[in-house]
């Protein structure tokens, strides 16, 4: 139980944000040792991988991928670098990727380029006899690390308490959340979410109870809440440093939706006046946005939805068609590559890459390929005991409700 105000903790990986970003807009791959120069943390590798070029990292890629064959089954997330997004056998949103990794019994190894949270949730749902591998374990995620175990269970507490028992609330976490929060929901009566089902799964919880606790990310709850027609002042913010989140029994009894205080930092970067520039350079533009964006870029925006959603939209959009996006920009680009016929563009001027899953640079993918091929293990991701169990009931829950 909370029974004091807390020390405000700023997750480093959210301090980290800022040192990718760049106005030049070039993204290209450099060697580690000069990535390393950027000041972010960074898993430590063999000294032979520090100064392989691309071209080098690319041709010892291909090699141990041909090796390996079928024993390895390479995931790769859409705001992956390209450099390494063009290895991934199969790729997708985390919600895409989760359900692959629980339908894919085949592959020995599963190497998942993307961030820890989706590689927990990968061993979680693959077979007891499959390896799942992050290649760079600093590849975290900052609105995780934004709800910590110990907060979320103290407020967990905190609320079935001033409520009443836990039929009178529903915990839904999002996808982007360590395993033990997963469980917590598991065990509790709840449920996972991607920004692809979310309102599939606020429906769900709401035809079990009359409120709903959302973390981490509190502008992808409020604005599913807020597009299911839930009424703003009955839409409350939990903020965990404070005691009871900063709300009285009775402001918690009146809530609905219950918000954790956590958000995106690529994705809070995109606001209302970068619509509107975009609208005064392209008087036609289709402005689309994540449902991670604040509300007020969400209401500026034409199009809302996940990043499946968005992928869909550009591409199956008509020639000639001018699209303004609001994601991460690796993606963007990506979109804007495949499609020539159209104009596709980041709102955000400053280019900021995802900086934790801009971690997983190729040589880190080789350096993990490299062990395969010589019977070591490097950074398996494995997800224990009843926490394993707990989480995967929250899953299945999702894949059940989404379908």
């Amino acid at each position: 139980m909370t029974t004091g105000s807390q020390r405000i903790v700023i997750p480093i990986t959210e301090l980290e944000q800022s040192a990718f970003c760049r106005t030049d807009g070039n993204l290209r791959t450099l060697t580690l040792e000069e990535e390393f120069k950027s000041g972010v943390r960074w898993q430590k590798v063999p000294i032979r991988y520090l100064k392989m070029t691309p071209e080098e990292l690319n041709a010892s890629i291909a090699s141990a991928r041909e090796t390996l064959g079928d024993q390895v089954l390479l995931l790769g997330h859409h705001y992956q670098r390209e450099d390494v997004f063009k290895y991934a056998d199969l790729s997708g949103d985390s919600y895409k990727l989760s359900r692959l990794a629980s339908e894919n019994k085949e592959a020995e190894f599963i190497v998942f380029c993307g961030v820890h949270f989706m590689a927990e949730t990968a061993d979680v749902l693959s077979g007891p006899e499959q390896t799942v591998i992050l290649p760079n374990m600093a590849a975290g995620c900052s609105m995780a690390d934004m709800a910590q175990s110990e907060d979320v269970e103290d407020a967990w507490e905190d609320l079935t308490s001033a409520l009443g028992g836990q039929e009178e609330i529903v915990p839904i976490t999002y996808m982007n959340s360590a395993a033990d929060i997963k469980a917590l929901c598991g065990r509790s009566g709840g449920i996972v979410c991607t920004s692809s089902n979310a309102d599939l799964t606020f429906e769900w919880a709401f035809e079990r109870s009359k409120r709903v606790l959302f973390l981490p990310d509190q502008h992808l709850g409020r604005n599913t809440a807020l597009k299911m027609g839930i009424p703003e002042d009955e839409i409350i913010v939990w903020n965990p440093f404070v005691p009871m989140g900063g709300h009285t029994p009775e402001a918690l009894r009146r809530a609905r939706v219950i918000l954790w205080q956590g958000h995106c930092s690529v994705h809070t970067r995109f606001t209302p006046a970068q619509v509107q520039e975009s609208r005064a350079r392209y008087p036609d533009v289709n402005v689309i946005v994540h449902p991670e964006c604040t509300r007020e870029t969400v209401d500026a925006a034409n199009y809302v939805g996940s990043t499946e959603y968005i992928v869909k939209m550009v591409s199956e959009a008509p020639a000639g068609s001018i699209w303004g996006i609001g994601t991460e920009i690796n993606l963007v680009n990506r979109l804007a590559k495949e499609n020539p016929d159209k104009t596709v563009f980041c709102l955000d001027p400053v280019v900021c890459p995802c900086a934790t899953m801009y971690r997983i640079h190729p040589a880190y993918l080789l350096w993990v390929l490299d062990g395969l091929m010589a019977g070591l293990v490097i950074n398996a991701i494995k997800v224990e005991g009843q926490t394993a169990i707990d989480a995967r009931v929250a899953l299945r829950r999702m894949l059940d409700v989404a379908g």
